[in-house]
This record gives structure tokens, C-alpha cells and sequence, in this order.
């Protein structure tokens, strides 16, 4: 069995430097000379490769089914959930039932800037997030506040802030689930790690959206409205995350959200209704009326036929996947190649586990359910099936090409030499740890695949620090959400549908202060769980 060797140049700052060196190539790649990111990865998975070989000395077979290992998870824990996710998007979209739903919940919105930010932006955001991603919920977002008046600039820095907290959870959980993967960590502890952190996160976003439209003068009587948003998605989200999994924390928060503000408008309103920048709105003004076409009986069939595809969805992801289902242990095969670790001296394996009915197999029938409940015909068939691969080619080619690059380099042992060094910095990693998913995400646009890359070196500072495990992986990910509205990739999908097409660096820099607030705020979330919760974060 190959033994990995800790410091192969025999300092433990080279042997840091050179297991930099991959995550280094990546960073220049995408965010100095822009190339694709599966362009990047190939480039980046190469380097990985050689640095394997010749300098950590792991044997070239070896090294090679690692990568080929990696590569398999990648394409059936994390491309079969996203494939699937997004083709119940665009059937609901294709079929009319998801333009219904959106129609119907913008009637629901007064003329109030702060409710039609917390209920679009927040609340349908997750929504869209937990099912798509990939920066979709801006590009959806971002023209619906535009239409109620916001400027497009500051439409799209709403968009994307109210994203930060879903993010961890998007595409159906793909980040986790990823995580997961790469670290052998449980997935319901990670899930359920994540979910604490995010639930602090998230009692922040509603009231810093109030004040990005309306300013301080926003809160006096609009504050029911981040009160209840925040705590509504929390509690959705939290149980969700905790004893279910990470696939529908996202889509039932926004939907336990939806339900909350909308009991609340029934009941409350703003008693002085306020437009774009904190002006009042003079009376006419507040009576026109923002739902567009169709009268009220049509948006409400419209909001059932909507709402129904989620609710398969919901019902058969939890009967599937929950923790009385037999369906996701069943394993068929599971190749492994493994180890000796250079820091415990013990057997660590690479392994790609064929479960035939893991949750992307749950969302391929509740399709099904919901193709025979809508009932697309075959062109629309053929249009959902078209949009989904124009939409998702370049990260299903990215995710096992990720996974395959993550593998190697934790085989190989040159995720515990990184690790080695930066142990070294001791308590003060703390900091570190979100701060080192924010710049990955921030430059590769994708939380999966910063969790693929730092997830194992993460978890490994932790054991060496004698931190509890689950800690510095969850706050990789949940640092991977704050670094999104900075992201190029993502922004670049977000202001597809603006006035900012090919404007993605003047959306960065006008997101950049609030992201870096934010980060600031899950630094000292994570040195809370560090030093006086950390029993929250053992397994």
C-alpha cells in the first residue's frame, strides 16, 4: 500500500507551496485569464496529477483511478441531482405551471418596496436557489424588482445578497452532498452542521434588504417584515437541515416563508408605504396595481397549479431519502484505492459507491409525477430537455472533472501537507476557514466545487487542531455563500436578463462592500461555534 509522504521537499512551507499550487493554477486561470472553468479544471487536474507523481510519489495507477474514482462521484452524487433538479424547472416553465406561480405571488406584493423585496428577493429567491442555482435566482429576481422601480444596478446587489443564505443548500443540495463526498464525513451531520450556521446567517439578510431599498427609514414600521422573514425561512430550514438532509432545506424554507408573510400581509401591512430609496408613495401611487394581466380567480389557479410540482417534489424526496428509507444504503459495487495516511499512519480510501437510488434517482421520479400531472407534450419535452443541456453542459462537465482533480489531490497526500502547514497558524485558522471558501467561491463560482477542493484539507487542519470535525467544512461552505455575489461566473448569469449585460465587474464592485460586512458577520459566527458551542459540531 502506497504510504503518503507528509513533507516531501522537506520543508513544511515548500511542501505547502507545492500543494498550493493546483488550487494557485485554478485562481490564475479563472480569474486572470478567464478561461471556462472546465477548461481551468482540466489544466488544474493535470498539474495535480504531476505534483501526484513525481513529487508526492504516488504510483501513476493509483493516481490515476483516484482521479477516475473522484470523477464517478462527481457525475452520480452531484451531476444526476443537478441534471434532474433543472429539468423540473423548465418543465414548470416550458408547461406554463412555474409562470403562474410567479404571477400569483407578485398580486400578493402591495406597492411597498419592503415587502415586495422580502417576498420576491428573499423568500422566492431561496426558493429558486434550492432548485436551481447556478445564479439563476438573480437573473430571475433581479427584472421582477426592476419592474417595482428599483435601478438595475442595485436591483441585481438585492438579488444576490438575498442569496447568500441558500446558497449552501442550492441546486438540491449539491454542495453538501459534494462536501460530503470528498471528505467522508456523515451527510446528515454535515447537513445538519450547516444548518446551524446558516440559521444564525440567516437573520440577517431581511433586514439588510430593507435597508438596501429603503434605508434606515425602512425599519420604523417595516421591521414585522424581516422579523417574520427571517424566522420563517429558519423555520423551514432548520429542522430540514437537521434530521431530513441536505435536499430540501432551501425549498421548504421559502416555502414555510411564503406562508408566514403571506398570513402576515393578511393581517398587517405597512402603515406608511414607502417606494424605492425610502420615499413615501403618494396615494395613487399606492393603489395601482402590480400584479399584471389576469384577474384574481386566474392567479389562484395559476399559484395551484404552481405550487402542486413542488409539493410532489417535497413528498418524494422525504419518503425517499429520509432517515426510515432503506432506498438510498442500497449499494451495488464500491471500488476503492487506498493509503497509508501521512499523518495518522493509518488505511484512508478513495472509494465511488454505485447506490442506484440516491436522491437524484428521488427527483427522476418526481419528474415522473409531475410530467403526469402537468402533462408537457413531446415538443415541450424536447424544449425542456434542450434548455436543461444549454443551460448545464459547462457544470456537468465540471462537477466529475472537480471531483476527479479533489480526489487525487487528497490521495496523493498533498491535502495533508496543506494542511500540515496551515495547522500551524492555530486558533487564529478559525478566521481562516470561511475566508478561504470565499475566495474559492468568489473565483470559481461554484460552491460545489469549493467544497470539492478545500473540503478534506479543511477537515484535516480541524483533526490536527483537535477542532471539533464538522466545524471548518461547514464554514468552507457557508464562506462559499457569503463569496457568490462576487463570483464572475454567477454574475454573469444574473445580469442576463438586466441592462448590465457584460458588466460583471461593475456588479462586483458594487456588491463587494456588503459581502465583505457579511463575511465579517460569519467570521464571528464561526469563532461562536468555536469557542463556546463547539459540541454543535461533533459528529
Amino acid at each position: 500500500m502506497f504510504g503518503q509522504i507528509l513533507d516531501p521537499v522537506h520543508s513544511v512551507l515548500g511542501s505547502t507551496l507545492l500543494a498550493l499550487l493546483p488550487v494557485a493554477v485554478l485562481l490564475v486561470l479563472l480569474a486572470v485569464l478567464r478561461l471556462s472553468a472546465w477548461q481551468a479544471v482540466i489544466i488544474g487536474a493535470i498539474v495535480t496529477l504531476l505534483e501526484s507523481i513525481f513529487i508526492w510519489r504516488a504510483p501513476v495507477g493509483d493516481s490515476f483511478t483516484a482521479y477516475g474514482l473522484g470523477a464517478a462521484t462527481g457525475f452520480w452524487s452531484i451531476d444526476w441531482i443537478v441534471f434532474w433538479g433543472v429539468i423540473v424547472y423548465h418543465t414548470m416553465v416550458v408547461t406554463g405551471a412555474f409562470d403562474g406561480f410567479k404571477r400569483w405571488l407578485v398580486r400578493q406584493a402591495t406597492a411597498d418596496i419592503r415587502v415586495q423585496t422580502i417576498l420576491i428577493a428573499w423568500a422566492f429567491g431561496a426558493l429558486m436557489e434550492g432548485l436551481v442555482g447556478f445564479g439563476y435566482p438573480w437573473a430571475v429576481v433581479a427584472p421582477l424588482l426592476i419592474g417595482f422601480g428599483i435601478v438595475d444596478i442595485a436591483a441585481i446587489r438585492v438579488a444576490a445578497l438575498a442569496n447568500n443564505a441558500p446558497v449552501s443548500y442550492g441546486a438540491l443540495g449539491a454542495p453538501v452532498i459534494g462536501l460530503a463526498a470528498v471528505t467522508g464525513l456523515p451527510l446528515l451531520a454535515l447537513s445538519a452542521a450547516i444548518g446551524k450556521i446558516v440559521a444564525v446567517l440567516a437573520l440577517v439578510p431581511p433586514w439588510l434588504l430593507i435597508y438596501l431599498v429603503s434605508g434606515r427609514r425602512g425599519f420604523r414600521n417595516g421591521w414585522p417584515l424581516a422579523l417574520v422573514g427571517s424566522f420563517a425561512y429558519i423555520a423551514g430550514q432548520y429542522p430540514t437541515s437537521q434530521w431530513l438532509g441536505p435536499y430540501l432545506p432551501d425549498i421548504i424554507g421559502s416555502l414555510v416563508c411564503f406562508g408566514a408573510l403571506l398570513v402576515l400581509l393578511r393581517f398587517w401591512r405597512p402603515a406608511e408605504q414607502l417606494g424605492f430609496g425610502g420615499r413615501t408613495l403618494s396615494a395613487s401611487e399606492a393603489e395601482v396595481h402590480l400584479s399584471g394581466p389576469g384577474t384574481a380567480t386566474s392567479t389562484w389557479a395559476g399559484a395551484g397549479r404552481g405550487l402542486l410540482p413542488f409539493g410532489i417534489l417535497v413528498a418524494v424526496v422525504v419518503a425517499w431519502t429520509g432517515p426510515w428509507s432503506p432506498l438510498p444504503d442500497y449499494k451495488l459495487f464500491a471500488p476503492k484505492v487506498s493509503a497509508l495516511s501521512s499523518l495518522t499512519g493509518k488505511p484512508v480510501s478513495i472509494s465511488f459507491t454505485f447506490a442506484p437510488f440516491i436522491a437524484g434517482t428521488a427527483i427522476l421520479v418526481s419528474w415522473l409525477l409531475i410530467c403526469l400531472y402537468l402533462r408537457p407534450g413531446l415538443a415541450q419535452l424536447r424544449e425542456v430537455f434542450g434548455r436543461t443541456f444549454r443551460q448545464t453542459w459547462g457544470a456537468l462537465l465540471v462537477g466529475p472533472l472537480i471531483f476527479g482533480l479533489a480526489q487525487t489531490f487528497n490521495f496523493s497526500g498533498m491535502a495533508n501537507s496543506m494542511a500540515n502547514g496551515f495547522a500551524k497558524v492555530g486558533t487564529a485558522y478559525v478566521v481562516l476557514a470561511p475566508i478561504l471558501g470565499w475566495i474559492a467561491v468568489a473565483l470559481s463560482g461554484s460552491n460545489t466545487s469549493a467544497n470539492a477542493v478545500f473540503g478534506q484539507f479543511q477537515a484535516t487542519v480541524g483533526r490536527l487542531l483537535g477542532v471539533p470535525v464538522l466545524l471548518f467544512p461547514a464554514l468552507n461552505s457557508v464562506g462559499s455563500e457569503v463569496g457568490k455575489p462576487v463570483a464572475p461566473q454567477t454574475a454573469s448569469v444574473g445580469v442576463a436578463t438586466t441592462g448590465l449585460v457584460r458588466q460583471e465587474g461593475k456588479v462586483i464592485r458594487y456588491n463587494m462592500g456588503w459581502t465583505l460586512v457579511i463575511l465579517v458577520y460569519l467570521i464571528g459566527v464561526g469563532a461562536l461555534f468555536y469557542f463556546l458551542l463547539p459540541s454543535a459540531m461533533r459528529i
